[in-house]
């Protein structure tokens, strides 16, 4: 026993950095949280409107995402671009399998718009103060488990 004690890093400067770590990520996600629920991103109602081909706001905000995430792509591997601890950023290749992603992409698709939120806002909605997306998110955990529960039978 006093050996696994010994060799746990149980330094100030590792509690420390956890901590420093833990704050700026919970930071950067409220930030996002925030941003998510100021651009409607959040919104039942910009969702609905999206779903029901009413407006052309979402498919904006999207497609405006889709654009950044591939410029954001293009520059990291054009210049080499490292981390902020100076590491490497690997981009891995799309894996084959074009069809389970398909289907992944039709199931979320389908608890999407029959949740009408998207996974993504659900912490900020209830930090926003929508307690009724708690069902939500535990629809989420449950799809999640079950998933987990039945993936070692499916082919991969």
């Amino acid at each position: 026993m006093a050996e696994l004690v010994t060799t746990l890093p149980h330094t100030r400067d590792s509690i420390a950095s956890r901590v420093g770590f833990f704050v700026k990520h919970l930071a950067l996600g409220t930030y996002f949280g925030f941003v998510l629920l100021k651009s409607q991103a959040a919104s039942w109602y910009r969702i609905q409107e999206m779903f029901r081909f009413q407006s052309f706001y979402m498919y904006g905000l999207l497609i405006g995402a889709i654009v950044v995430a591939a410029v954001s792509v293009f520059v990291i591997k054009r210049f080499n671009v490292r981390a902020i601890d100076g590491s490497p950023i690997v981009i891995e290749p799309f894996p084959p399998g074009f069809w389970r992603y398909a289907l992944g992409g039709v199931v979320f698709g389908l608890g999407w718009g029959l949740a009408g939120i998207c996974p993504g806002p659900i912490a900020a909605l209830i930090g926003a103060g929508y307690s009724i997306v708690i069902v939500v998110l535990a629809s989420a955990m449950l799809g999640t488990w079950a998933c987990l529960a039945v993936q070692k039978h499916l082919p991969q």
